[in-house]
């Protein structure tokens, strides 16, 4: 299966289909990315796999959430 086929282009920008699994998956992702930037500005580490370990579980959780409530978007209609 292709991802064109899989999530539509439209799908993503009709905010009338976001539910709260989608809200929930974007804000884990701002998560990520604002937990990073506040880590490095406070510590100065910029370089750690400790800040990554914890940020990739955010993004890659949000990510993978945001499609998959796409997906049984998909398959209620």
């Amino acid at each position: 299966m292709d991802i064109k086929q899989i999530i539509n282009v439209k799908d993503i920008t009709n905010i009338k289909k976001y539910n709260y699994k989608t809200i929930l998956s974007i804000l884990l992702v701002l998560a990520g990315i604002l937990f990073y930037i506040y880590w490095g500005i406070s510590y100065g580490v910029w370089v750690d796999i400790g800040i990554y370990s914890v940020t990739i579980v955010f993004v890659l959780g949000g990510i993978l959430g945001f499609i998959l409530s796409f997906l049984e978007g998909e398959q209620k209609e």
